[in-house]
């Protein structure tokens, strides 16, 4: 599941750049594997909580992204 998250993220986030569809794509990667985590996600919008950190090619975090529930 980790593997596949980040290999949907390295493939969705370019330049550092991203959005909330973009978190979404990425989200998608992890949902595949239990149906309770794809239900969750849509259960109440808006309330999955989220953390994306970009990282440069020398492992240095670049850019952290939270989206926690309001």
């Amino acid at each position: 599941m980790i593997g596949d998250t980040d290999i949907a993220a390295r493939a969705v986030i370019k330049e550092g750049k991203f959005d909330d569809g973009i978190l979404n794509m990425v989200e998608m990667a992890f949902r595949a594997y239990d149906p309770c985590f794809g239900c969750a996600t849509h259960s109440i919008p808006g309330q999955m909580p989220l953390i994306v950190r970009v990282y440069d090619a020398a492992r240095s975090l670049v850019q952290e992204i939270r989206r926690d529930p309001a």
